[in-house]
């Protein structure tokens, strides 16, 4: 079962309302159908998806991430859709996540959810041609991505990069002071918005959000943290570790 779930909006019969909530990945994950991880599979996602051809979507988002390409196409099927899609995230919105939060026409976010950009990670192995061959793909995969953001914030690529470069977290009100999301919910309007400049992203880091209630936050940091840790430059097995972590073109 997909961790993503479409059902009649009960104020509307016009609008539909989407739930992603979980980890992204392509419809042939052979490790996810061995374990039984439950996954957003954009095969599925967009069968359904035409079968609410013309309505108006609200999609709900609290996901970590996972496969860049699978984001990629529920990120155009959402854009494709004929009809209003409204992004709202109430949880997080991190990785390729956030990719797809851009597809929205509209993007709110909770006062207590969190979006983050980072750069594409990717698993290579071979000589050392098809290690720097990986490097490039990941340069080009990157390019991709930036024009989801730069689509939705006007941002140029550069500053887009170098947020990606700093692994980016943002709170609501940063989110939209920085253009990746149009409001607030349960606010009336933009200008409600406390927006004075934040200073960027080690004010929102990983470090900062510790203490969230949601467990599932504390161990994808924790994760994220002691890949980060074996990754540093004095690690002598660094090139190593980078060319065997993580997971193929992931956010």
């Amino acid at each position: 079962m997909p961790f993503w779930n479409f059902k009649n909006n009960e104020e509307n019969s016009e609008e539909i309302d989407l739930r992603i909530d979980g980890d992204i990945a392509m419809d042939d994950d052979f490790w996810s159908m061995l374990f039984g991880i439950e996954n957003v599979t954009p095969k599925g996602f967009m069968a359904e998806l035409t079968q609410h051809k013309g309505k108006d979507i609200n999609v709900w988002i609290n996901s970590y991430g996972g496969d860049v390409y699978a984001a990629s196409r529920i990120y155009t099927a959402l854009k494709e859709h004929k009809g209003k899609v409204k992004v709202k995230v109430d949880g997080v919105a991190i990785s390729a996540a956030s990719v797809i939060a851009m597809a929205g026409d509209e993007i709110l976010m909770s006062p207590t959810s969190i979006l983050m950009i980072h750069n594409p990670w990717g698993n290579f192995q071979g000589e050392a041609k098809d290690l720097r061959h990986g490097a490039d793909v990941l340069d080009e995969v990157k390019e991709t991505i930036i024009n989801a953001y730069q689509l939705k914030t006007g941002k140029s690529r550069a500053k887009i990069s170098q947020m990606m470069d700093e692994e980016t977290w943002m709170s609501a009100k940063k989110a939209v002071s920085e253009g990746f999301v149009d409001g607030m919910l349960y606010t009336q309007a933009k200008e409600e918005i406390d927006t004075e400049p934040v200073e960027n992203s080690f004010m929102f880091s990983r470090f900062a959000i510790q203490n969230s209630v949601n467990s599932s936050t504390k161990q994808f940091l924790e994760q994220y943290s002691k890949m980060l840790k074996a990754l540093k430059p004095d690690n002598k097995n660094a090139e190593i570790l980078k060319a065997k972590l993580a997971l193929e073109c992931e956010l």
